[in-house]
């Protein structure tokens, strides 16, 4: 077959199967979240749903104050929109900051380099829902923390049962997590900066804070960018671990947007398909922002 049809024209016989699996699995739920956007009611069959047009972005966005989520109609949106916005803001700057310093340290000529790299980049191997159980029970009232601190006389606090810590241990845990898998893009980046640019910058007497700031970070600027985008795509997206760890409380405090769009469609009694499916939309357009961004990223990596 492949000597009578030709090599070029063989590569069709597989595209078809994929094509039609990658159509139903991929095209055809989209497809149909356009649908659900558009409709409004309870039944979950869409010939079923009455078309509504934009009602369900018009709900999402009907807010009197948009910087005061008690003034919106979907007060819970809102709110799970400004705690992803903080939690993105908080874990991607820390992250990047730690992860940038790992790799600046791990780069170095250091005992046990080998063994160092693989501890900072093994809790990437381990599953998000994992890790999150492993810290909620580190973290649980009357977890190991709080046994830890009763044995020297201390007294135990409810750590995610309070708004102000369990944020913090949400992006903790998030930092944590994640790390070593941009520590290592980082560390790749810093290798492939050639060595004779330090031997000239030594022979002329350059110290190590001017090699850092007029070598290091301005040859890493493009890994940099790529790192942070990357970062940014999945902050946004952070679900299991905080939906496992939190379950976004105490209250809606540490509520995130995708965790909204499930409960809204899923979970929670009515299912409103068609505003979960419009706030999904929205998720979208952020994410494909981002996503070129980081297209964009690649091209000034590529072209440095």
């Amino acid at each position: 077959m492949h000597r009578r049809i030709g090599r070029n024209r063989f590569a069709w016989i597989f595209l078809p199967p994929n094509l039609v699996i990658f159509g139903i699995l991929t095209y055809l739920p989209i497809a149909l979240n356009f649908g659900y956007a558009t409709t409004g009611g309870l039944a979950v069959l869409a010939t079923e749903r009455p078309f509504v047009g934009f009602e369900n972005f018009a709900s999402l966005l009907d807010c009197r104050d948009y910087l005061d989520p008690s003034t919106c109609s979907k007060d819970l949106f809102w709110r799970a929109l400004f705690n992803t916005g903080r939690f993105v803001l908080l874990q991607v700057g820390f992250m990047v900051l730690f992860s940038l310093i790992t790799a600046l340290v791990l780069d170095r000529e250091i005992k046990g380099r080998g063994f160092f790299r693989g501890v900072f980049f093994y809790p990437v191997l381990l599953n998000p829902v994992v890790l999150a159980l492993i810290w909620k029970w580190i973290l649980q009232r009357e977890g190991v923390l709080d046994a830890f601190i009763a044995a020297f006389g201390g007294e135990p606090i409810l750590w995610l049962m309070d708004a102000g810590w369990s944020f913090f241990w949400v992006v903790f845990v998030s930092i944590w997590a994640h790390t070593g898998f941009y520590t290592l893009i980082l560390l790749a980046g810093l290798q492939a900066i050639p060595k004779d640019v330090y031997e000239a910058a030594e022979m002329d007497t350059a110290s190590p804070w001017r090699k850092l700031t007029r070598i290091t970070l301005p040859s890493l600027m493009p890994i940099m960018l790529v790192v942070i985008v990357l970062a940014l795509i999945k902050g946004v997206q952070t679900f299991d671990e905080i939906h496992v760890l939190t379950g976004g409380g105490p209250g809606s405090a540490t509520m995130p947007i995708v965790q909204y769009i499930y409960e809204t469609g899923f979970a929670v009694q009515p299912r409103l398909f068609g505003l979960a499916a419009f706030a999904s939309l929205l998720l979208a357009a952020l994410l494909m922002v981002l996503t070129l961004l980081q297209l964009r990223a690649n091209r000034t990596s590529y072209r440095g």
